[in-house]
C-alpha cells in the first residue's frame, strides 16, 4: 500500500477512534459527573497528541503505564479523597441543582378540583374520558327590598301571611299576598321595608293604604358553566408500569363516546389506570383518587425570588442550609431529598471526637495492626520451614508433599473460607466434633471474641503459607551450594546454615514481600466478610462495628449496612487507611533497607 494511503487509513481510524472516546466522554458527562469526563476527556486528549505528534513520539511506550496508574490508582484516590471532605450519603446523593428540581416536581392533588372519568371501549383498548365540573356558584341570599309613600290603596287576595308592624316610618303591616303578586305595604307616611319572601299562610285580609312597595331577590341564580371534557388515546391498560399520558379536548379528538365500560371493567384495570399520569394541553397533570375520579395535581412547591420554596399545601416557606445540606423549616426541620454540600473536615474531626466513631475505631485499629503483623509473622515462619524441610535431600516423597502443601494456594481462597466456616460450626463443625470426643468442650468460634480472632489468625495462616513456601524455595535455589559444604566442612549443623547462611541471603529479597503481604492483610475484606462478618458486634456503640472487624470492613459496614450509609464518613476513614497503610510501608521499607543500594 501506498504511503500516502497508509496515512489517509490511519488517520481515519484515529477519527473513529477520536468518535467514540467523545462518545464516551459525552456519556460520563451526561450521566452527571463532569469531573469525572473532563480527566477521562484530558486523559484521552493527551493520548492522541501523544500517538500523533512527532515530539510526543518518546511518550508512546511510557504512557499507557501512566495512563493506567492515573485512571485506576490516583483517580479514585483523589475522587474518595474529595467525598471524604463531603456530607455524601444516602440522604445527600444529589447536586443542590437535582434536589432542587426534586422538590419543585412533587406534586399533591387538591382539594375539589377533580374529574369524573369512564372507560370508554375502542377497538382493542380503551379510552378514558375525563370530565371536569366547573365548581357551581354558591346558592344566593334571598332578600327583598320594598318602600312605598303612604296614601290610600286597596289590595285583597286570597291566604298570606300577614307581619305586623313592618320596620319603617310609615308603621304598617307587611303582607305577603299567597298567590305571585306584589307585596304591599299598608298605609303610612314613609318608606315600608323589605320583607322576606313566604308561603301562603291563613286567609287574606283587605288592607288599605295609599301606596304599595314591591320586593325582589338581590343575586338571581346563574346556570353552571359548561364541563370541560378531555380525552386519552387507546390503552390496552394491562401492564402496571408507571406512564405519562397525554390527553386532548374530546371536541377536537374526533372520538365520539359510547355507551361507558361498566364499573367491573374499571375495577378488573384499577391498577393500571392507578399507574397513569394524565398531563392535560395546560401541563397539569391528574391522577386517579377513586374508582369513578381522578385529582387534579398541582405542583407543591413554588419557589421564590430569594432562592426559598414554598409549600402551597401548607404555606410554610423552605430554606437551604449548605451547612447541613437540606432544605429546612423555619424550625430547622430538613426536608428531603438533601443536597450534597462540603462540610469540610467534619468528617475527620467526627472520628476522633465522636465517642460513638473514636470508641470502636482504636479498637478496631489496634486489632487491625496486630491481625496484619501476626499473620504475616506466622505465615512467614511455617513457610520458611516448610521450605526448609522440602529441601532435605533425604526426604522420600519430596514431590508428593510439595503438591500436598501447594494445594492450598492452588484453591481459590473464597472456597477455603467458606469450608472454613462449617469446620468451625459450633453444633455442627468437624472440629467441634473433634474436641468434643477428646476433651468434652465445643467452643463457640464466633460468638467469643478471642476464639474468634483466633479462628481468623488459623484460617489466614493456612490460605498464607504456600505462597511464602513457594518463595523461599526458589530464594534458596539461587544461594550457591559451596557455602553449605565448606559449612559442612567446619562441622556446622542445619541450625548453624540456617541462621548464618540461608536466612542471611534470603531475608533482603523476602522483605518487600513481607511488607506487601502486610499491606494486603490490612486491608483483607473477603477473609473477615466472608468468615466473621466483623462480628461479635460491640454493645457500647450506635454504628455498626464488631470485635473481628478490620478497618477496611469497618468502613464497608459504615458505608453500606449503616442505616444513613454515611459515604463521606466511609471515605474520610478510608483516606486515613490509605494514610496509614502508606506510613507504615515507609516506615518498614526505611527500617529493613530494603530499598538501599549496596555498594561495592
Amino acid at each position: 500500500m501506498h504511503p500516502r494511503q497508509t496515512r489517509i487509513v490511519l488517520w481515519g481510524v484515529a477519527a473513529v477512534v477520536a468518535v467514540v472516546c467523545l462518545y464516551l466522554v459525552y456519556g460520563i458527562y451526561a450521566s452527571g459527573n463532569p469531573m469525572l469526563a473532563a480527566v477521562v476527556g484530558g486523559f484521552m486528549g493527551l493520548g492522541f497528541f501523544i500517538y500523533t505528534a512527532r515530539r510526543g513520539y518518546t511518550l508512546r511506550y511510557l504512557f499507557p503505564g501512566l495512563a493506567g496508574i492515573g485512571l485506576f490508582v490516583l483517580l479514585p484516590l483523589l475522587y474518595t479523597t474529595w467525598i471524604g471532605f463531603t456530607n455524601y450519603g444516602s440522604k445527600n446523593l444529589l447536586t443542590f441543582t437535582r434536589a432542587t428540581e426534586v422538590l419543585l416536581e412533587e406534586t399533591y392533588q387538591k382539594e375539589g378540583a377533580a374529574f369524573s372519568f369512564a372507560l370508554h371501549p375502542d377497538g382493542e383498548g380503551f379510552r378514558i374520558v375525563l370530565t371536569a365540573e366547573e365548581e357551581a356558584p354558591p346558592p344566593p341570599e334571598e332578600a327583598g327590598a320594598g318602600g312605598g309613600a303612604g296614601g290610600g290603596g286597596s289590595g285583597d287576595g286570597g291566604g298570606g301571611l300577614v307581619i305586623p308592624g313592618a320596620p319603617g316610618t310609615g308603621g304598617g303591616d307587611l303582607v305577603i299576598p299567597g298567590a305571585p303578586g306584589d307585596i304591599s305595604g299598608a298605609a303610612g307616611d314613609g318608606a315600608g321595608s323589605a320583607g322576606s319572601a313566604g308561603s301562603a299562610g291563613a286567609a287574606g285580609s283587605a288592607g288599605s293604604g295609599a301606596g304599595a312597595g314591591s320586593g325582589a331577590p338581590v343575586a338571581q341564580p346563574q346556570a353552571p358553566k359548561p364541563s370541560a371534557v378531555f380525552v386519552t388515546p387507546v390503552l390496552r391498560l394491562t401492564d402496571k408500569e408507571k406512564r405519562r399520558i397525554e390527553a386532548v379536548p374530546l371536541a377536537g379528538s374526533g372520538f365520539v363516546p359510547g355507551e361507558p365500560a361498566p364499573i367491573k371493567d374499571v375495577v378488573d384495570r384499577r391498577d393500571a389506570i392507578a399507574a397513569l399520569t394524565i398531563v392535560f394541553p395546560d401541563r397539569s397533570t391528574a391522577t386517579m383518587a377513586g374508582l369513578r375520579e381522578f385529582g387534579r395535581n398541582e405542583p407543591l412547591y413554588k419557589r421564590n425570588a430569594d432562592g426559598t420554596l414554598t409549600n402551597q399545601q401548607t404555606g410554610v416557606a423552605i430554606a437551604p442550609s449548605f451547612e447541613t445540606g437540606f432544605y429546612e423549616t423555619p424550625d430547622h426541620q430538613p426536608v428531603l431529598p438533601g443536597f450534597r454540600t462540603n462540610v469540610g473536615g467534619a468528617n475527620f474531626e467526627r472520628i476522633f471526637t465522636d465517642e460513638k466513631f473514636r470508641g470502636p475505631l482504636f479498637q478496631i485499629f489496634a486489632w487491625t495492626i496486630v491481625f496484619s503483623g501476626l499473620t504475616v509473622l506466622f505465615t512467614v515462619v511455617i513457610g520458611v520451614l516448610l521450605a526448609e524441610l522440602l529441601s532435605w535431600e533425604g526426604l522420600r516423597f519430596g514431590g508428593v508433599y510439595r503438591i500436598l502443601l501447594f494445594l492450598p494456594y492452588a484453591v481459590p481462597g473464597f472456597i477455603s473460607i467458606l469450608v472454613f466456616k462449617g469446620l468451625f460450626n459450633r453444633n455442627f463443625g468437624e472440629i467441634n466434633m473433634i474436641l468434643d470426643g477428646l476433651f468434652g468442650i465445643r467452643p463457640n468460634w464466633t460468638g467469643d471474641a478471642t476464639l474468634a480472632k483466633a479462628m481468623i489468625l488459623i484460617v489466614n495462616t493456612w490460605l498464607g503459607y504456600p505462597y511464602f513456601m513457594l518463595l523461599c524455595m526458589g530464594l534458596q535455589k539461587s544461594i550457591p551450594r559451596d557455602l553449605y559444604e565448606a559449612s559442612a566442612l567446619a562441622g556446622a549443623g542445619p541450625l548453624t546454615n540456617f541462621w548464618k547462611i540461608t536466612w542471611p541471603l534470603i531475608r533482603r529479597p523476602l522483605t518487600p514481600l513481607m511488607v506487601s503481604a502486610f499491606a494486603f492483610n490490612f486491608n483483607n475484606f473477603v477473609l473477615i466478610y466472608l468468615l466473621t462478618d466483623g462480628r461479635p458486634d460491640f454493645l457500647n456503640t450506635m454504628v455498626p462495628a464488631g470485635e473481628t472487624d478490620l478497618l477496611v470492613t469497618y468502613t464497608y459496614r459504615i458505608a453500606f449496612q449503616d442505616s444513613g450509609k454515611n459515604f463521606g464518613l466511609a471515605a474520610a476513614i478510608a483516606t486515613i487507611m490509605f494514610v496509614i497503610v502508606a506510613i507504615l510501608s515507609v516506615i518498614n521499607l526505611r527500617l529493613t533497607k530494603a530499598t538501599a543500594v549496596e555498594k561495592r
